[in-house]
């Protein structure tokens, strides 16, 4: 009898040992994850004057991993800014969405909070590493809802660090043939961690925002104005991490040309005011895309 259950449990371990690859799929976000992602927020938030913010990182399953609360932030910061990372999680997109969806009327969310984890306020990102979500970051406390926001997106931009080793060779023919294709170009390289873009403009556009995503422009003729910073205007949610604008109240005013490289980090608002055609201008986008 000894020797039956001893021969079933071997072969239990076989089996769950020879299967295991093929049932198991995921990361684990770690301590040191964590303290990574908190500390990179924190250092933003000092460097960008923010009068305090509660830090939290959760795992996966939403529950948390570290917390780190700035001098000057208000008591309920910490429970709130865990909120916020927990539904960042649990919906696998930023809270800033929901909290637009509310506010445009559908009242049917609100109910939500009544049987999952539901803070949907801004301020709360989902944190990505290898292409896969690991875990959640919120905050809550800063100057604003969209430093909360911010902050955030810099301590989630610290985990996206993960590269393929791949050598990419665009040849020239099909990089003049991008510059030609449609009405704005088209994409030269796509990969999990970067874009680059052969673009072209030949009048103004929309204000952008890209939460999860710094843009870095070098210009190969024409001019433009460009603005950065200020207010969105009229802003509306396009594409999840993508917020669309008919212009910006505020912002720098630039002028770019022939030979300008000009960087934008994720969350900033940026738009092209004015063109002088052609405008034609390579675009790399890094960071975490939809």
């Amino acid at each position: 009898m000894q020797r039956s259950i001893l021969a079933l449990i071997v072969l239990l371990a076989s089996f769950t040992a020879a299967h295991a690859a093929d049932t198991v799929v995921g990361r684990q976000l770690t301590l040191d994850g964590a303290k990574r992602a908190a500390a990179a927020a924190v250092a933003f938030a000092r460097a960008n004057g923010a009068p305090g913010g509660a830090i939290a990182v959760v795992d996966n399953g939403g529950h948390l991993v570290y917390l780190e609360r700035l001098d000057g932030t208000f008591a309920a910061g910490a429970t709130i800014s865990i909120g916020k990372a927990r539904t960042a999680v649990a919906f696998k997109r930023p809270t800033k969405g929901l909290e637009d969806i509310i506010n445009k009327g559908r009242a049917a969310m609100i109910p939500v909070a009544e049987v999952a984890w539901f803070t949907p306020l801004q301020g709360g990102i989902p944190l990505i590493a290898g292409g896969e979500i690991v875990g959640g970051i919120g905050v809550s406390g800063a100057a604003s809802a969209l430093q909360d926001e911010e902050i955030a997106l810099a301590g989630a931009r610290a985990l996206a660090t993960e590269r393929t080793g791949e050598v990419r060779h665009v040849p020239g023919d099909r990089v003049r043939a991008a510059y030609a294709r449609g009405e704005t170009g088209d994409t030269l390289i796509a990969a999990d961690e970067f874009r680059v873009n052969a673009s072209r403009r030949d009048r103004p556009g929309e204000a952008e925002i890209h939460l999860g995503e710094a843009d870095i422009f070098y210009v190969l003729e024409g001019s433009a104005t460009f603005v950065t910073g200020g207010e969105l205007m009229d802003a509306r949610t396009v594409a999840p991490n993508e917020l669309r604008g008919s212009g910006i109240a505020g912002g720098i005013e630039r002028e770019l040309g022939r030979g300008d490289v000009i960087t934008v980090p994720a969350g900033v608002a940026h738009w092209f005011k004015r063109v002088s055609a052609p405008f034609t201008y390579y675009v790399v986008k890094s960071g975490t895309q939809g």
